[in-house]
Protein backbone atom coordinates (compact mmCIF):
# COMPACT_ATOMS: atom_id res chain seq x y z
CA UNK A 1 0.00 0.00 0.00
CA UNK A 2 1.25 3.62 -1.18
CA UNK A 3 0.00 7.13 -0.44
CA UNK A 4 1.18 8.98 -4.12
CA UNK A 5 3.72 10.80 -2.36
CA UNK A 6 6.57 10.23 -4.48
CA UNK A 7 9.89 9.91 -2.22
CA UNK A 8 12.63 10.44 -4.81
CA UNK A 9 13.52 10.92 -8.33
CA UNK A 10 15.42 7.34 -9.49
CA UNK A 11 16.61 6.14 -13.06
CA UNK A 12 16.53 2.71 -14.41
CA UNK A 13 20.20 1.13 -14.14
CA UNK A 14 19.93 -1.98 -16.22
CA UNK A 15 17.13 -3.98 -17.93
CA UNK A 16 17.54 -7.68 -18.55
CA UNK A 17 14.82 -9.28 -20.49
CA UNK A 18 13.83 -12.62 -19.97
CA UNK A 19 11.30 -14.77 -22.60
CA UNK A 20 8.32 -13.52 -20.62
CA UNK A 21 9.49 -10.76 -18.45
CA UNK A 22 12.18 -8.48 -17.38
CA UNK A 23 14.76 -7.76 -14.52
CA UNK A 24 14.70 -4.35 -13.59
CA UNK A 25 17.88 -2.34 -11.81
CA UNK A 26 16.86 0.65 -10.15
CA UNK A 27 19.02 3.42 -8.81
CA UNK A 28 17.32 4.98 -5.79
CA UNK A 29 19.33 6.17 -3.17
CA UNK A 30 16.52 7.18 -0.65
CA UNK A 31 14.05 4.56 -1.37
CA UNK A 32 16.50 1.96 -0.35
CA UNK A 33 16.67 2.46 3.02
CA UNK A 34 15.34 0.74 5.68
CA UNK A 35 13.82 -1.86 2.98
CA UNK A 36 15.05 -5.06 2.86
CA UNK A 37 14.49 -8.22 -0.04
CA UNK A 38 11.00 -8.89 -0.35
CA UNK A 39 9.70 -5.50 0.35
CA UNK A 40 7.57 -3.46 -1.93
CA UNK A 41 8.87 -0.12 -3.87
CA UNK A 42 6.34 1.38 -6.36
CA UNK A 43 7.92 2.58 -9.63
CA UNK A 44 6.08 4.67 -11.46
CA UNK A 45 2.95 3.51 -10.07
CA UNK A 46 3.80 0.30 -10.49
CA UNK A 47 4.19 -2.49 -6.53
CA UNK A 48 7.25 -4.09 -7.42
CA UNK A 49 9.24 -6.28 -4.92
CA UNK A 50 12.48 -6.61 -4.07
CA UNK A 51 14.65 -9.02 -5.02
CA UNK A 52 17.93 -7.52 -4.24
CA UNK A 53 19.53 -4.43 -3.12
CA UNK A 54 22.91 -2.06 -2.33
CA UNK A 55 23.55 0.99 -1.11
CA UNK A 56 22.00 2.68 -4.33
CA UNK A 57 20.25 0.43 -6.17
CA UNK A 58 17.20 -2.28 -6.25
CA UNK A 59 16.07 -5.17 -7.77
CA UNK A 60 13.18 -6.35 -8.83
CA UNK A 61 11.25 -8.82 -10.83
CA UNK A 62 8.39 -7.89 -13.65
CA UNK A 63 6.35 -10.03 -14.81
CA UNK A 64 4.68 -10.00 -19.07
CA UNK A 65 1.33 -9.00 -17.05
CA UNK A 66 2.88 -6.26 -15.51
CA UNK A 67 4.74 -5.08 -18.75
CA UNK A 68 1.34 -5.94 -21.08
CA UNK A 69 -0.39 -3.62 -18.82
CA UNK A 70 2.08 -0.73 -17.94
CA UNK A 71 3.96 1.90 -19.57
CA UNK A 72 7.59 -0.40 -17.77
CA UNK A 73 7.01 -1.89 -20.89
CA UNK A 74 8.74 1.10 -22.45
CA UNK A 75 10.65 2.22 -20.09
CA UNK A 76 14.87 2.58 -21.31
CA UNK A 77 18.24 2.73 -19.19
CA UNK A 78 18.58 5.96 -18.08
CA UNK A 79 14.65 6.36 -18.01
CA UNK A 80 13.61 8.54 -14.76
CA UNK A 81 10.88 6.81 -12.56
CA UNK A 82 8.81 7.78 -9.85
CA UNK A 83 9.78 5.97 -6.55
CA UNK A 84 8.08 5.36 -3.27
CA UNK A 85 8.09 3.10 -0.50
CA UNK A 86 5.47 0.97 1.04
CA UNK A 87 3.54 3.49 3.40
CA UNK A 88 3.84 2.69 7.17
CA UNK A 89 0.58 2.42 9.73
CA UNK A 90 2.34 4.72 11.91
CA UNK A 91 2.96 7.69 9.22
CA UNK A 92 0.73 10.30 7.71
CA UNK A 93 -1.48 9.32 4.71
CA UNK A 94 -0.37 12.55 2.78
CA UNK A 95 -1.90 11.71 -0.24
CA UNK A 96 -5.31 9.16 -1.03
CA UNK A 97 -5.12 5.18 -0.41
CA UNK A 98 -2.95 3.37 -3.69
CA UNK A 99 -2.53 0.01 -4.12
CA UNK A 100 0.37 0.50 -7.25
CA UNK A 101 -1.86 -1.83 -9.09
CA UNK A 102 -2.22 -0.37 -12.47
CA UNK A 103 -5.65 0.01 -13.91
CA UNK A 104 -4.47 0.85 -17.64
CA UNK A 105 -2.18 4.05 -19.93
CA UNK A 106 -3.03 6.96 -20.60
CA UNK A 107 -1.67 9.98 -23.57
CA UNK A 108 -0.60 13.47 -22.40
CA UNK A 109 -2.54 15.20 -24.87
CA UNK A 110 -2.04 18.88 -23.59
CA UNK A 111 -0.31 20.69 -21.62
CA UNK A 112 -0.72 24.07 -20.52
CA UNK A 113 1.71 25.90 -18.37
CA UNK A 114 0.52 29.13 -16.13
CA UNK A 115 2.73 31.59 -14.47
CA UNK A 116 2.43 29.56 -10.58
CA UNK A 117 0.86 26.04 -12.30
CA UNK A 118 0.60 23.96 -15.61
CA UNK A 119 -2.57 22.17 -16.37
CA UNK A 120 -2.37 18.32 -18.15
CA UNK A 121 -5.27 16.97 -20.08
CA UNK A 122 -4.48 12.88 -20.59
CA UNK A 123 -6.59 10.32 -22.46
CA UNK A 124 -9.10 8.78 -20.76
CA UNK A 125 -9.47 4.59 -21.47
CA UNK A 126 -13.39 4.20 -21.36
CA UNK A 127 -13.35 1.15 -18.67
CA UNK A 128 -12.01 3.85 -15.73
CA UNK A 129 -14.44 6.95 -17.13
CA UNK A 130 -16.74 6.12 -14.44
CA UNK A 131 -14.12 6.01 -11.52
CA UNK A 132 -13.42 10.06 -11.95
CA UNK A 133 -14.63 13.00 -10.74
CA UNK A 134 -14.30 16.84 -10.06
CA UNK A 135 -12.05 16.87 -7.23
CA UNK A 136 -11.76 13.57 -6.75
CA UNK A 137 -8.13 11.16 -6.64
CA UNK A 138 -6.15 9.94 -9.45
CA UNK A 139 -3.05 8.21 -9.36
CA UNK A 140 -1.03 9.06 -12.67
CA UNK A 141 2.86 7.47 -13.05
CA UNK A 142 2.68 6.88 -8.83
CA UNK A 143 1.71 10.43 -7.81
CA UNK A 144 -1.72 11.12 -6.14
CA UNK A 145 -3.36 14.07 -7.98
CA UNK A 146 -6.55 15.84 -7.81
CA UNK A 147 -8.81 15.58 -10.81
CA UNK A 148 -9.82 19.23 -12.29
CA UNK A 149 -12.18 18.09 -15.11
CA UNK A 150 -13.33 14.58 -16.36
CA UNK A 151 -14.93 14.11 -19.36
CA UNK A 152 -16.05 10.66 -21.15
CA UNK A 153 -12.40 10.51 -22.74
CA UNK A 154 -10.25 12.51 -20.85
CA UNK A 155 -9.52 14.46 -17.22
CA UNK A 156 -7.05 16.85 -16.19
CA UNK A 157 -5.07 17.21 -13.29
CA UNK A 158 -2.99 20.89 -12.19
CA UNK A 159 0.09 20.78 -10.94
CA UNK A 160 2.42 23.00 -9.13
CA UNK A 161 6.26 23.67 -9.04
CA UNK A 162 7.00 20.95 -6.76
CA UNK A 163 4.91 18.13 -8.10
CA UNK A 164 6.92 19.62 -11.61
CA UNK A 165 10.36 19.61 -10.18
CA UNK A 166 9.95 16.62 -7.90
CA UNK A 167 8.41 13.96 -10.01
CA UNK A 168 8.65 12.97 -13.57
CA UNK A 169 5.61 14.49 -14.41
CA UNK A 170 7.58 17.52 -15.04
CA UNK A 171 9.34 16.08 -18.18
CA UNK A 172 6.45 15.14 -19.60
CA UNK A 173 5.68 15.76 -23.57
CA UNK A 174 2.70 15.50 -25.76
CA UNK A 175 2.31 12.09 -26.67
CA UNK A 176 4.06 9.94 -23.42
CA UNK A 177 2.62 7.46 -21.94
CA UNK A 178 1.22 7.07 -18.24
CA UNK A 179 -0.13 4.91 -15.86
CA UNK A 180 -3.08 5.31 -14.24
CA UNK A 181 -4.69 4.24 -10.93
CA UNK A 182 -8.11 5.26 -10.20
CA UNK A 183 -9.54 5.30 -6.42
CA UNK A 184 -9.73 1.47 -5.23
CA UNK A 185 -12.59 3.09 -2.89
CA UNK A 186 -14.92 3.76 -5.86
CA UNK A 187 -14.16 0.41 -7.21
CA UNK A 188 -14.95 -0.91 -3.93
CA UNK A 189 -18.38 0.74 -3.81
CA UNK A 190 -19.37 -0.27 -7.05
CA UNK A 191 -18.84 -4.20 -6.89
CA UNK A 192 -20.91 -3.50 -3.16
CA UNK A 193 -23.76 -2.21 -5.25
CA UNK A 194 -24.11 -4.63 -7.82
CA UNK A 195 -23.69 -7.22 -5.16
CA UNK A 196 -26.80 -5.17 -3.33
CA UNK A 197 -28.74 -4.92 -6.98
CA UNK A 198 -28.77 -8.82 -7.31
Amino acid sequence: MFTGIVEELGSIAHIEYLSDAAKLKIQGTVVVIGVKSGDSISVNGVCLTVVDLDADCFTADVMAETLKRSSLNNIEVGTKVNLERAARLDSRLGGHIVQGHVDGVASVLAIEPDAHWTLIRFTLPAVLAKYLVEKGSITVDGVSLTVVAAGPDYFTVSLIPTTLDHTTLGRLTVGDIVNLEVDVIAKYVERLMKDEAK
